[in-house]
């Protein structure tokens, strides 16, 4: 039956600020949200977030429906708008073959309206969110799935995630329940108010929440593949009925905020909101602390061990295991310095010694260069020197032991 089994996260994206250029959201518009399941389950349910709005967000209908044939990965020739240089937003489609058609369209007879206590607009308060009615539809592991929102008045700023790394789409007025996607002739790379998404699985035994920045995020890998490090996890733990939820944000730091740059709060701040508020979480993975080294300019790493040591503390308070990560390579990097990387070194002795997580992932070992340490291995590198390729996130993926994700209880620290 669609009522067995636990609300466990299938997908999550971290809200990264306001968008730049939308202080007033996106009045008559449908947002087509394109995203990618770990596991599957007999009922879906969404949460919308007005994090960073300023005015109620009116929702006055929303749906939800499997991705269709042909509307996967490349179905259409559709290609980011940005790349993988982190720009965004949404553009006026002139070339046919990067907008519109397969791209948006649902699998017939998979459409479902969406509401919210039962009823179909809801207003999101300002700074606050929204979870949806369960909605029973039966969704696969590792699919895509259409979540649209129709926005029929001004509302703002808009709460998004900037660097999705996966084309969505808008289309004009409400073309919520359109099964084509012919209308959708908006491509855009960022991902708006959608913050996770829910199954009830009988056979669920929790989520791993990825959190992280830029590397976590996927910046490196090629859009519209699903290649980031969290989603070869995802393809691992799929048997296993383990969900992993990618909260990673570009440009995030454990101790700075960049919210007006849609960088997100510090990530002391938002570990709660990101990961311990999610649904069914059993552990964390936390990769996080190089933007306060390249970008903050830290050079006490006391610092970062103690922000790292804090990020452990709230998850065991709330029985969460959390495995770090050693952080990875920048050298040659533009931000590099000599400093940066003493203090990169100092931060993963204290990691690799103990008694910062309960368990570590060394990531470092995992991509560095033999032959030059402080750089990335070339066929890992990405080309800038600090973010993984599409095979450096396939070794990261894999270099997770699926046994210190599986354990129950923290360890005594």
């Amino acid at each position: 039956p669609a009522s067995a089994g636990a609300w466990t996260g299938t997908w999550a994206a971290a809200p990264g600020g306001p968008e730049p250029g939308a202080p007033h959201g996106y009045p008559g518009r449908s947002i087509r949200n394109i995203v990618h399941t770990s596991i599957g389950g007999t009922s879906v349910r969404i949460t919308l977030s007005n994090r960073y709005g300023s005015r109620g967000l009116r929702i006055g209908h929303a749906s939800v429906a499997l991705r269709g044939p042909g509307s996967g990965t490349g179905g259409t020739g559709t290609t980011s708008t940005t790349g993988t240089t982190g720009r965004t937003g949404a553009v006026d489609a002139t070339d046919k073959t990067t907008a519109g058609g397969g791209g948006a369209s649902a699998l017939p007879g998979t459409m479902r309206r969406v509401t919210f206590a039962h009823a179909p607009a809801v207003t999101v308060p300002p700074g606050g969110q929204v979870v949806s009615d369960p909605v029973p539809l039966r969704v696969p592991p590792g699919g895509d799935l259409l979540v649209t929102v129709y926005t029929p008045t001004a509302g703002g700023p808009v709460t998004y995630h900037r660097n999705a790394l996966q084309t969505s789409y808008l289309a004009r007025g409400d073309r919520t329940e359109d099964i084509g996607g012919r209308a959708y002739t908006l491509p855009t790379t960022s991902w708006r108010y959608l913050t996770a998404v829910d199954v009830l699985a009988a056979d669920a035994r929790g989520a791993v929440v990825a959190f992280g920045d830029s590397i976590t995020d996927g910046v490196g890998s090629h859009p519209d593949t699903d290649r980031r490090w969290p989603d070869h996890l995802a393809a691992r733990l799929r048997d296993r009925h383990i969900g992993v939820l990618n909260e990673g944000i570009g440009g995030n730091r454990l101790l700075g905020s960049g919210v007006e740059r849609g960088k997100g709060a510090s990530g002391v701040v938002r570990f709660r909101a990101d990961v311990l508020d999610r649904a069914g979480v059993r552990a964390v993975v936390v990769d996080l602390g190089i933007n306060d080294i390249l970008a903050g300019r830290e050079r006490d790493p006391a610092r970062i061990v103690g922000a790292l040591e804090d990020l452990t503390a709230q998850a065991h308070a709330r029985g969460l295991r959390v495995i770090g990560s050693t952080l990875t390579p920048f050298g040659g990097y533009s931000g590099d310095t000599d400093a940066g990387e003493v203090v990169r070194q100092r931060v993963n002795e204290a990691i690799r010694a103990g008694g910062v997580f309960d368990d570590v992932v060394d990531f470092d070992r995992a991509l560095r260069d033999p032959y030059a340490p402080d750089r990335l291995y070339p066929a890992y590198d990405s080309g800038d020197h600090l973010h993984p390729s599409d095979e450096g996130y396939r070794v990261m993926g894999r270099a997770l032991d699926l046994g210190a994700l599986e354990a129950r209880s923290p360890a005594r620290l």
